[in-house]
């Protein structure tokens, strides 16, 4: 079903995917989800805070809720997000062939910026949804642009005055299964469930200097801000240790010329780590020599906090549950942040990987096996199967 949208979003200069929330490929996925949704005699409502759901049914309360994201990072593979929409659409034709009918209220949803690839905070939909971001800083966050989410919103049609915290539509959930596909080496089988997602953030360092003449201004003469921001690339790698993981994946100097010495420096940081302790000194560590760096250089440093997961565990019993009714399937943690993991702390949350036998994710190269494509469709019918009934 993934070819079916396969030519939305492509793009030519960086390969892959860019799919960026309320931006022109991102809704035309939108619109395609609806139509396929209708077609399977779903009814299709949007919620305050953009997200989609299709339910199969009367809405209602202690709701089985599945689905995913169809929004990309920069670049993105094919299979991030959109494998678990389409897997969602493909498990009810599965059901419904069979002539299955959900005992309780069942839904498909679509989350809106779950990578947060035009505003910068990943899982803004489920975020604001549960509360978990203020809703005055979501609407203030811009894109590159400078476009604002609620410009961005009100501009593709939904009204940002609504959006914040969504205790009717929570409460409409009473578990919450996701299937995705492993963006990691760590799963051999065709299907796996997670455990756990590491303790993860993003942080914005700001380096600033003085702008100057790259020909005719002195080495011993700079304030030069790219300078820290290297060694803060280096401190990354250094810090990160033991199973930890830092990342800087973006630097946007400004004015950004060739022969100009920037006069600020933006440098973002991803860190992941086991847990919350381990996580918090890893920034520690990179944080000091970040200021250190600075301060050698003549520079100033800004470190502005993004946005903070804490370690999520997904909920035992629900994750037993659908591992027994699949047979015995594998659990393993997981490094990457997902909508499944803010519900966690709200709802009983499960998630379910598919294969990806490169390890390859967030880049073109990203890809999982046809066939265990389809094995996770009939893994993900069996969980609805089981828990609807």
């Amino acid at each position: 079903m993934l070819e079916q949208i396969a030519d939305v979003g492509r793009d030519a200069k960086r390969g892959g995917y860019s799919r960026h929330a309320y931006a022109g490929p991102e809704l035309e996925l939108r619109r395609w989800f609806v139509e396929q949704a209708v077609r399977r005699g779903l009814d299709v409502e949007t919620d305050r805070n953009g997200n989609l759901w299709a339910w199969w049914g009367e809405p209602g309360d202690d709701a089985l809720v599945t689905g995913s994201h169809l929004d990309s990072v920069p670049g993105g593979g094919a299979f991030d997000g959109p494998l678990g929409v389409t897997s969602s659409l493909q498990a009810v034709d599965l059901l419904q062939a069979k002539g299955f009918t959900p005992a309780r209220p069942f839904a498909v949803t679509v989350f809106a910026e779950e990578e947060g690839g035009r505003f910068g905070v990943a899982c803004l939909g489920s975020r604001l949804l549960t509360g978990a971001i203020d809703r005055d800083k979501a609407l203030n966050l811009k894109d590159p642009d400078g476009i604002t989410l609620a410009e961005a919103m009100k501009a593709a049609g939904y009204d940002p005055e609504l959006a914040g915290k969504d205790s009717e539509a929570l409460r409409r959930i009473g578990r919450f299964v996701e299937l995705h596909v492993e963006q990691g080496r760590g799963l051999t089988v065709p299907v796996g469930v997670a455990s756990s997602i590491l303790a993860h953030g993003r942080w914005r360092f700001t380096f600033s200097g003085e702008g100057n003449h790259a020909g005719a201004t002195l080495i011993e003469d700079r304030r030069d801000p790219m300078l820290p921001a290297s060694q803060l690339v280096l401190a990354a790698r250094r810090a990160a240790r033991g199973g930890g993981r830092a990342t800087v994946g973006r630097i946007v100097p400004n004015p950004g010329g060739t022969n100009v010495i920037a006069s600020t420096v933006d440098v973002w940081l991803d860190a992941r780590d086991s847990d919350d302790a381990r996580t918090r000194a890893m920034v520690a560590e990179i944080s000091e020599a970040a200021h250190v760096a600075a301060e050698e250089e003549g520079c100033e440093l800004r470190i502005t906090e993004e946005s903070y997961g804490d370690t999520v565990y997904f909920d035992q019993n629900l994750r037993d549950d659908i591992a027994a009714a699949l047979g015995g399937v594998p659990a393993l943690p997981t490094g990457a942040g997902h909508d499944a993991g803010i519900l966690a702390a709200h709802v009983p949350t499960a998630m379910l990987f598919v294969r990806n036998p490169t390890g390859v994710s967030h880049a073109p190269e990203e890809f999982a096996e046809q066939a265990d494509v389809d094995e996770g469709v009939r893994a993900l019918a069996a969980a609805i199967e089981h828990l609807a009934s």
